[in-house]
């Protein structure tokens, strides 16, 4: 059936609950993120009983887009292709992948593989709390959890520790990592906490501990990003090199793409809701980098993200949640079902 034969009938909210494994401390610049949470998540419904639920990119009145043909908001071969529908992004690909009978990602070109590698986001700076010990914690509970590979945060003396105290525990935590876990990736994150000096010190001190990537370590400052890439070149010749993961936090995205083409960053990371899935269908084909959209919140934007790798390719490797519910981890990787949309019912809690 096209999507020329649905028309929108109603687009309503829904609160959906989340939960972490545990709750989650400090980064180099935010206090405690907690244990979880609840989000609105839009549900579009069509006059031929189909439905497709998802976040938003943002809130945005709906009714202007009941009465309409779904094929007049959305193509499957671009994505949404009326402004009024952006917000409806997520909702609207599952709706008409569910109505064509495909999952998101074979409908985006099923470009990778739907086993996707995944990384665990949740590392943070737990040690201030509980110690080194909660730092073996965190890591066991995730590696019991499914997670082979970890992004560990870094940047403590950035606010929490005095400056030379805190790099010598963000070398401790990175250290303890691989000893720990000798065959995993091992990303670190800096939140842009960092000095280029400091974080060349910081580098110094890990320099054999074969990190997969560095993400956001100072704002996208293009000479930082010049001296950066010089000082790792001298550290670690050839593609064992760190990769330099940047464009998360506000990101300039034309800028971001001018520094892939100049080979200072090597991975984008535009977050999956705030860039948007019809935006990334776009800048994908123009980016000279890898991609690893900023998935960090919701489990559920693990599950987006994923999709997005395996449809579009070109992304190695995923953020994960640590959190039950909204994605299937085997092994250190996101295995995606073939289910229609997304994959995933509706959670409901309460509907309005």
């Amino acid at each position: 059936m096209t999507l020329a034969r649905h028309v929108i009938s109603s687009v309503t909210t829904t609160e959906i609950r989340y939960e972490y494994l545990r709750t989650i401390g400090r980064n180099a610049f935010l206090g405690s993120h907690g244990n979880g949470g609840s989000t609105t998540a839009y549900v579009v419904e069509t006059d031929r009983g189909a439905t497709g639920w998802g976040l938003p990119l943002y809130d945005a009145d709906p009714g202007q887009l009941l009465g309409r043909s779904l094929a007049e908001l959305i193509d499957p071969e671009q994505g949404v292709i009326d402004p009024a529908a952006e917000f409806l992004d997520y909702p609207l690909h599952d709706l008409a992948a569910r109505i064509l009978d495909l999952p998101v990602y074979a409908m985006l070109g099923a470009t990778g593989s739907p086993r996707v590698r995944c990384y665990s986001g949740g590392i943070y700076f737990d040690d201030l709390d509980g110690g080194m010990d909660a730092i073996r914690a965190n890591l066991a509970q995730d590696h019991a959890f499914g997670f082979r590979d970890f992004k560990l945060k870094i940047g403590r003396g950035h606010r929490w520790m005095d400056t030379r105290a805190g790099l010598q525990r963000d070398i401790e935590v990175t250290r303890l990592a691989r000893e720990l876990y000798p065959d995993a990736g091992i990303l670190v994150d800096g939140n842009d906490g960092f000095t280029l000096n400091g974080l060349f010190e910081y580098l110094d001190g890990v320099a054999d501990c074969d990190l997969y990537w560095i993400e956001e370590p100072f704002a996208e400052r293009r000479p930082d990003l010049e001296a950066l890439h010089d000082h790792l070149r001298t550290m670690s010749p050839g593609p064992s090199r760190p990769k330099v993961a940047d464009g998360e936090y506000d990101p300039n995205v034309e800028h971001v793409l001018e520094l892939a083409r100049e080979g200072l960053v090597d991975v984008a990371l535009m977050d999956v809701t705030s860039h948007g899935l019809t935006a990334w269908r776009r800048t994908m084909p123009l980016l000279k980098a890898e991609a690893s959209p900023h998935a960090w919140g919701q489990p559920l934007k693990t599950l987006y993200a994923a999709h997005l790798a395996a449809g579009l390719g070109n992304t190695p490797i995923i953020e994960g949640v640590p959190g039950p519910g909204y994605y299937v981890l085997e092994g250190g990787h996101v295995v995606l079902s073939e289910a229609p949309g997304f994959g995933l019912d509706l959670p409901i809690t309460y509907r309005g």
